[in-house]
């Protein structure tokens, strides 16, 4: 995902709803947020695209791919919305369980003599 690409995308949405404060409002976010994407001083993040998304009804197709109509018009769209929300819930989850599991090897590295460690 370019991030040039989305963030001209996120400048037409910003001129379709009347400016940045406005936009924010619509969405529930702080207009330095928006500000700090636009300016590429933070990352898109997948949690202002799934704002976009859900709450203004932009197909994340042409959001990120810049491909597609521009709203959501097709029930197949929102199935795909909820999919991606599903997939970035486990791909959290599974990153969180690695830092556990990566916690718990430090722990026992800490807790094995030298001689066993090199073993190891």
């Amino acid at each position: 995902m370019s991030d040039e690409a989305l963030v001209k995308r996120l400048k037409i949405i910003v001129k379709e709803h009347g400016g940045q404060l406005a936009l924010a409002g619509a969405i529930g976010v702080d207009q330095g947020f928006i500000s700090k994407v636009i300016n590429k001083k933070q990352e898109v993040s997948y949690y202002l695209i799934r704002k976009l998304c859900f709450q203004l009804k932009y197909s994340p197709e042409w959001l990120i791919l810049g491909t597609g109509d521009k709203k959501i018009n097709k029930p197949e769209t929102v199935k795909l919305i909820t999919e991606i929300q599903m997939l970035r819930t486990e791909v959290d989850i599974l990153q969180a369980r690695m830092r556990a599991f990566e916690m718990e090897v430090k722990e026992l590295k800490d807790i094995l003599p030298d001689n066993q460690q090199k073993a190891v």
